[in-house]
């Protein structure tokens, strides 16, 4: 009898990529032949509007972020060559946490290559064996990898979801938690402050009053809050009326709202971004972010805070364009913020309407699994200060023309 041998990892593969493309779910790259702006060049397509981008407040292509990258590449050079301890920390660096610090109100901050990177390292070093993370289930990949990364180096620490958005989970969540003999240390909570694929944000206040009725920390990624909510833009919580103080730890990017080029950090006391230096393995083990980024970044922030008006003109294009998608006969997640999903289900429907759209002029993308659950895909519209109302009004005349 002759065995039956498991597919080899070449084959395999292609198996999968096949499948992918017959449902028409195979994701295709756009590449665009320029800056980052309200449009975009896309080779092959030309000219087109842009409503997929993190360019937020429109701050990617703005000339002085531009030019202060570009002095610092003269300055600096084009790499750090070395990670933070042993020669890879520049003064640049240093302003730049200075001013994230500044920023929020907090102690102090630090930096990393990706607010991946962040999340990876704010839960495996600043947590031992005997404490719990509690998180809400629709948390970002980078925390949810965070948490498991924490959880498979610490022994015995302990984790568990909560309902989306749901205080009554989380009470139930933390209640347990109180009741759990093998619990012996710190309970974290982390949210996103902005929800990625929903466009909704945290009950940071209710979320807050249970931290502090159960004695638990309170971890916020505001990747998608910072530069967006609260009147001038200080993130999720200043949106809630909240003191920057009343959220233990921020995580956040440097890739969407603040210049769009990468990098992330954490924010919050000394004392943990101390520990974070000595002990954090993305920080130990991976370069510095590169010092055109920690200059462009900066400016980006100084602008940011001299310029509320910029968060202003984006809350208004919010507005208009949920008004207006809604009033073309489409439902959006109702939501605050500058991410809107149109939800459609069906993942190849998706893609497909996303294409219709790119042939209309509309650069709009499709989001199905494994990027949202089975059932849930969804087309993600996304606002930017750079926006002009012809714009907004060339995806509505374009959503109009769709094949449902």
């Amino acid at each position: 009898m002759t065995a039956t041998l498991a597919p080899t990892f070449p084959s395999r593969t292609q198996e999968i990529l096949d499948a992918l493309a017959s449902s028409g779910q195979l994701k295709l790259l756009q590449t665009i032949e320029g800056p980052m702006d309200a449009t975009v060049r896309l080779r092959g397509r030309g000219e087109v509007v842009c409503l997929c981008s993190n360019n937020y407040l429109g701050l990617a292509n703005h000339p002085e972020v531009v030019e202060a990258g570009i002095a610092g590449l003269r300055q600096y050079g084009a790499g750090t060559a070395s990670v933070r301890f042993i020669c890879g920390t520049f003064d640049c660096h240093e302003r730049l946490e200075s001013r994230i610090a500044e920023f929020y109100g907090v102690e102090a901050a630090y930096t990393f290559t990706s607010c991946w990177n962040a999340n990876e390292a704010i839960f495996p070093t600043l947590c031992e064996g005997g404490d719990m993370i509690v998180s809400d289930e629709l948390n970002h990949a980078s925390i949810i990898d965070g948490i498991r990364l924490a959880a498979s180096i610490k022994k015995g620490l302990l984790r568990c979801v909560y309902r989306h958005g749901d205080l009554a989970a989380l009470r139930e969540r933390l209640s347990a938690a109180r009741a759990n003999p093998e619990v012996t240390g710190t309970i974290w909570v982390v949210t996103d402050g902005v929800f990625s694929m929903e466009g909704d944000i945290a009950d940071l206040p209710g979320i807050r009053m249970l931290c502090d009725e159960f004695g638990a920390l309170l971890v916020v990624d505001d990747s998608h809050g910072t530069g967006v909510m609260g009147q001038t833009g200080r993130g999720t919580h200043e949106h809630w009326g909240l003191a920057a103080t009343r959220i233990d730890y921020f995580t956040g990017t440097l890739g969407k709202a603040l210049g769009g080029a990468a990098g992330g950090y954490i924010a919050g006391s000394r004392a943990a971004i101390d520990l974070i230096m000595q002990r954090g393995r993305p920080t130990l083990f991976s370069n510095a972010l590169p010092c055109s980024v920690a200059c462009s970044a900066e400016k980006a922030i100084e602008v940011l805070m001299r310029e509320p008006q910029r968060v202003a003109k984006l809350r208004d294009n919010v507005t208009y364009a949920r008004a207006a998608i809604a009033a073309a006969g489409f439902s959006v997640l109702k939501s605050p913020t500058a991410i809107c999903p149109i939800i459609v289900h069906d993942t190849a429907k998706a893609i497909r309407m996303s294409r219709q759209l790119l042939d209309l002029g509309v650069f709009v993308i499709g989001f199905g699994f494994p990027v949202v659950p089975e059932g849930h895909a969804r087309l993600r519209v996304q606002i930017s200060a750079a926006h002009e109302r012809a714009h907004l009004d060339a995806l509505v005349a374009a959503l109009g023309k769709l094949e449902r």
